[in-house]
């Protein structure tokens, strides 16, 4: 216990408070981190891409934990480990630097080329107020999770996610469309095993989906979207955004229901909301973002399909909604509690034995 005391010590001579006395003594803010994880082409980088537009990219700093992969391309494939299994990543090297972030400490952060594969140059990174963390292990542990104020997880059905990771990896890492099938079919084991189960931990979870009928090849920028907004941190009010019965045909609905067994609430936009509606429910969330310069909508909900930049409703009213829930609950940055230092603290054998799972 001494050496753990050691540390906390020097946390305190850097600015970092006691965890009793945090909130009635904190001298400086630390910055909101928000994690988005889902599979392979979920749709992380588009959606981190919105929100880092609304926020203000001048105020974000955005970490991929792709750059943490153990192993460049040629290595995982010589050794049979893809890059969505723990041990083709330096997790414990993610613990340690998310750790950082959230103190407002810089860090050293590798650096993974997808254009060709290949481990470069690391880059040094100082968070700024809003950090957007995104990758396909994000929320794996449990020291992972301390760090975020918001969890969100990706989850558009299979079909859905095999013509965009196909569009994707054909038109820019270089791949057949066979081999980026064969890929599919030999990651869906880690697939399954370790990047679904991290749905569970998620504080909201997004789902686009075509509508009924509808192929996911031919779906565009028409797709439907879902919302589970679920009871594991507080949520806005979002009803008087959303009065269905003044509005009955405005393409955006919030209705109850339940997830994995959860009571929650289900935000549902419609593929084919009008630009109409779609504006004046981006106006009304627009006026309760005090202090962030008001986007024209298509500035955001831009997504790219091949070679082609496309524009999505749907997406750009997921994208401004998660910055409103962001800011709307922690617009006071000033009274935000630190988590403690959980990844410091673990590598010390004298030190509790568990880590607190914030979910």
């Amino acid at each position: 216990m001494a050496v753990a005391r050691r540390v906390m010590s020097v946390y305190h001579q850097h600015g970092i408070e006691s965890v009793a006395g945090q909130e009635a003594s904190m001298a400086r803010q630390r910055p909101i981190i928000l994690g988005i994880v889902g599979d392979s082409a979920a749709g992380k980088s588009t959606l981190s891409t919105g929100l880092a537009k609304i926020l203000g990219e001048d105020r974000v700093t955005r970490i991929c934990t792709d750059d943490y992969h153990r192993f460049d391309r040629r290595e995982r494939a010589a050794l049979g480990v893809s890059a969505l299994h723990p041990d083709g990543n330096f997790l414990d090297i993610m613990e340690l630097h998310l750790e950082r972030l959230h103190y407002g400490q810089p860090i050293l952060k590798p650096v993974y080329d997808h254009s060709n594969g290949t481990l470069v140059r690391p880059d040094y990174v100082q968070p700024k107020e809003f950090v957007i963390v995104d990758g396909l292990l994000s929320f794996s542990t449990p020291t992972l999770r301390n760090f975020y104020d918001v969890k969100v997880f990706l989850a558009p059905p299979e079909d859905l996610r095999r013509v965009w990771k196909i569009k994707r990896d054909t038109t820019k890492r270089g791949y057949s469309v066979e081999q980026v099938r064969d890929a599919l079919r030999k990651r869906e084991p880690d697939s399954e095993a370790f990047i679904r189960p991290q749905r569970q931990h998620a504080d909201v979870v997004v789902t686009f989906y075509p509508p009924r009928g509808v192929q996911p090849a031919d779906a565009g920028p028409n797709l439907n979207v879902r919302l589970a907004l679920r009871p594991t941190i507080p949520h806005p009010d979002l009803s008087y955004l959303l009065d269905a019965a003044a509005h009955p045909d405005s393409g955006v609905r919030l209705v109850l229901g339940r997830d994995e067994g959860r009571p929650v609430d289900f935000l549902e936009i419609d593929g084919n909301v009008t630009a109409r509606q779609a504006a004046d429910l981006e106006d009304a969330i627009w006026q309760h973002l005090p202090g962030f310069r008001h986007l024209h909508s298509d500035e955001f909900g831009d997504y790219q399909d091949r070679t082609e930049v496309r524009h999505s409703h749907p997406l750009a009213l997921t994208q401004l909604l998660l910055a409103y829930h962001l800011l709307r609950q922690y617009n006071d940055v000033v009274t935000l509690p630190y988590a403690p230092p959980v990844a410091a603290l673990s590598r010390l054998r004298t030190s509790p034995v568990g880590i607190p799972d914030p979910t």
